[in-house]
């Protein structure tokens, strides 16, 4: 599937979702109105079919399935997008009635992933997503991809073609998951060389659209790209921050969440989702104007967690107030700081905020160890990061950055 932003070139599209009661079909449905229009379709309408149970061989009912076949060829409707997870059979069955091609919900969300996705990192997690989910899919498309036939030159040992696809796409995705690999390590060092240089990282995550890249650049300067649309950043984007008290932190920008996100779409992408949950503090932003921002800050917690996120303080930011009339209308939830990267409503307390929450913290000095006190020096080479050094005839000079612990002792020392 390849959408594009052309207007010119836009595909008229119809929604269409199977409301079993296991979650809430009109608020998804309008998500994936979202989604749709990130990918640059034109939403022409939507179907929310109401059962107790999705159709084994089409999704939707014969009855509902011929009213999507009427309307289809009414209104001129070059896709139609389905509100979740299809089977091959299902798509297949689909377009063979209704001449439409057919997406679901995954390959909507892997259409805009890559389209966004601007590293090489972004880029490797995508297709590793995207043959995730074709590998169980290549099964069940008939003979026709057998390179075995009865006439000459097709004789004899061979496989066929959904053995080679198969074995393929598997090789390749080992092949990414070794570069996916070699770019965890290389991310590792970074980290501890930000620990040791006293770095301190402040991540912000929530869902997509929560207004997190707006917040960075109003905070940053950092021209991450800040759009109304799903999925605006895909690739983690650091940028340093200097809070009042002179302390500097990096800032990092995360892919947000959206509601049932395949779990293997989630994996895919857990490299930038674990960057966010080692940080030392997280912005936990969601969109204040939206009825379900309480649950949305829940479920990035809960996400979080999973992720093995214990111990970093998780600051919850209510986002986008300059969309609501007045306080009264803006949402009291927990001890939620409410703001408007917009507007800049509301930021100075969330500064206030992170300040509150620094952990301990390392700090740059210089000091003069006099002779008998130099083995105080391998604690500092141990724990902190030596800048320089020199031995004088009053004793070792040395500048480094150390925990403030540290900081504390030497202090008699200090030039």
């Amino acid at each position: 599937m390849q959408l594009h932003e052309n207007e010119e070139i836009r595909q008229r599209a119809l929604l269409v979702a199977v409301d079993t009661g296991e979650y809430d079909a009109e608020a998804s449905m309008a998500e994936l109105y979202e989604l749709a229009k990130t990918a640059g379709a034109q939403v022409v309408s939507d179907i929310i079919q109401k059962r107790d149970a999705v159709k084994t061989a089409t999704c939707v009912g014969s009855g509902c399935l011929e009213q999507i076949d009427e309307f289809c060829k009414a209104n001129e409707i070059d896709l139609l997008i389905f509100d979740r997870e299809l089977t091959p059979t299902q798509i297949r069955n689909i377009e063979e009635k209704t001449g439409v091609r057919v997406v679901d919900r995954t390959m909507l969300i892997l259409d805009i992933f890559a389209q966004r996705a601007r590293s090489k990192e972004g880029k490797l997690q995508v297709e590793l997503a995207q043959l995730q989910y074709m590998l169980p899919r290549l099964s069940g498309r008939g003979t026709a991809l057998s390179r075995l036939g009865g006439g000459i030159g097709t004789r004899g040992p061979g496989e066929t073609k959904l053995e080679t696809d198969r074995r393929h796409i598997r090789a390749r995705m080992e092949k990414i998951k070794e570069r996916l690999k070699d770019s965890e390590s290389h991310r590792e060092q970074l980290k501890k060389r930000r620990k040791k240089t006293g770095v301190i990282t402040v991540a912000i995550v929530g869902y997509t659209n929560a207004g997190k890249s707006t917040l960075m650049n109003y905070l940053t300067d950092a021209g991450v790209l800040a759009q109304d649309k799903l999925f605006a950043t895909l690739d983690p984007t650091s940028r340093a921050l200097k809070l009042k008290n002179g302390v500097s932190v990096m800032l990092i920008d995360t892919v947000g969440l959206v509601r049932r996100l395949p779990h293997h779409l989630v994996e895919a992408f857990k490299s930038t989702l674990e960057e966010a949950a080692q940080a030392d503090i997280i912005l936990n932003v969601c969109d204040a104007s939206s009825e379900e921002a309480a649950l949305h800050l829940e479920v990035t917690q809960k996400l979080l967690e999973s992720l093995g996120c214990h111990g970093s303080p998780i600051i919850p930011v209510l986002n986008k107030c300059d969309m609501l009339t007045g306080l009264d209308s803006i949402p009291m939830i927990g001890k939620a700081v409410r703001i408007s990267a917009k507007t800049g409503y509301g930021v100075d307390k969330l500064l206030d905020a992170i300040e509150e929450n620094l952990p301990v913290r390392m700090i740059q000095g210089k000091w003069l160890l006099p002779f008998d006190k130099v083995g105080i020096a391998a604690e500092i080479r141990r724990d902190g990061n030596l800048i320089s050094e020199e031995y004088t005839a009053e004793g070792l000079e040395i500048e480094a950055v150390v925990e403030d612990r540290l900081f504390c002792e030497l202090k008699s020392y200090e030039i």
